[in-house]
């Protein structure tokens, strides 16, 4: 049976761990065989928020074999930049050998310096959070590190975005293995209706032009991301909130740096590019659930 190898180091940040253990353990329920162990390289780990841990197994009672995962989460970045993260040598020593036998080696986060400390990263494409994109460069400058891109494979080496990117690597090895109609009901089951591609960007339309304080614009893009399908024209908004529509189409333009209309039609064509991701939507359904009059607008809209 197929092992994924979870390392558990100190400082290690939760959900960088619990999201990719929980997509594995939700794909044993629909009957994916896999058996997933944990490992440490010190003694008695502590998470970022405080949450200890057992007992674990020391790394190299883990007996890996060809075919077979290691996932290293990241930690806290003071950890990441110390001497002690350094002299972690027996362990960056333990990567390199997994990756010689063909063990798939995976990070979460600024657990690629691990990687990179292990020599696995040069040559070779991969990326963290976009925090710490640039240090990774600068601290391996053979690696080919990719800006704002979830998560990426070269040379049998995964590597992905900040915290939630876990998941979205977790599930798109899930893909390789299963199928997409598979993954796709993993990703339900998790209430994560959408699975991003290695190539959706870490920003998003969803948190984008809300880098303003006013409550009442707020109040418009949440409906709008709330209303896609519906017409939503200014007249109707402006009453929401109380507001002239000319004041409104104003102070929104002011306050994010994008009209009304071009607002909504990014939320469209971002929510139509994720609905793409499920094989059982054809392009006339997402079209309807996104507001288009026709599937041949969508279409248009995509492609530019």
């Amino acid at each position: 049976m197929r092992k994924i190898a979870f390392i558990i180091p100190p400082t290690v940040e939760l959900l960088d761990l619990a999201g990719p253990v929980q997509v594995f353990t939700e794909a044993k329920f629909y009957g994916f065989e896999i058996e997933m162990e944990f490992y440490t390289y010190q003694d008695n780990p502590v998470s970022t928020s405080g949450l200890g841990f057992g007992k674990l197994r020391h790394f190299t009672e883990a007996l890996l074999q060809e075919g077979d995962f290691v996932f290293v989460p990241g930690m806290d970045f003071e950890y990441v930049n110390s001497i002690a993260f350094g002299a972690e040598r027996a362990f960056f020593k333990w990567l390199k050998e997994c990756s010689d036998m063909h063990v798939t080696v995976c990070s979460i986060c600024n657990g690629a310096f691990a990687l990179g400390k292990a020599g696995l990263l040069k040559d070779t494409e991969c990326t963290t959070h976009w925090r710490r994109v640039k240090e990774l460069q600068l601290q391996f400058p053979q690696a080919k590190v990719v800006n704002d891109i979830l998560y990426i494979k070269s040379n049998n080496v995964y590597t992905s975005a900040g915290i939630s990117a876990g998941i979205d690597l977790a599930l798109a090895i899930l893909e390789d293995f299963k199928g997409p109609l598979f993954t796709h009901k993993v990703a339900r089951g998790l209430v994560v209706y959408h699975r991003r591609s290695g190539k959706h960007k870490q920003q998003s339309i969803y948190l984008d032009y809300r880098n303003h304080i006013n409550p009442l614009v707020h109040e418009v893009q949440d409906y709008l991301i709330d209303h896609l399908s519906a017409e939503n024209n200014i007249e109707t908004l402006a009453s929401l909130v109380n507001m002239s529509p000319r004041n409104l189409s104003r102070v929104f333009k002011e306050k994010t740096g994008s009209t009304i209309l071009e607002y909504h039609t990014l939320l469209r064509k971002e929510y139509a590019n994720t609905m793409l991701n499920n094989p059982e939507y054809t392009i006339e359904y997402i079209a309807a659930k996104c507001g288009f009059k026709t599937a041949r607008q969508l279409q248009r809209i995509l492609k530019n």
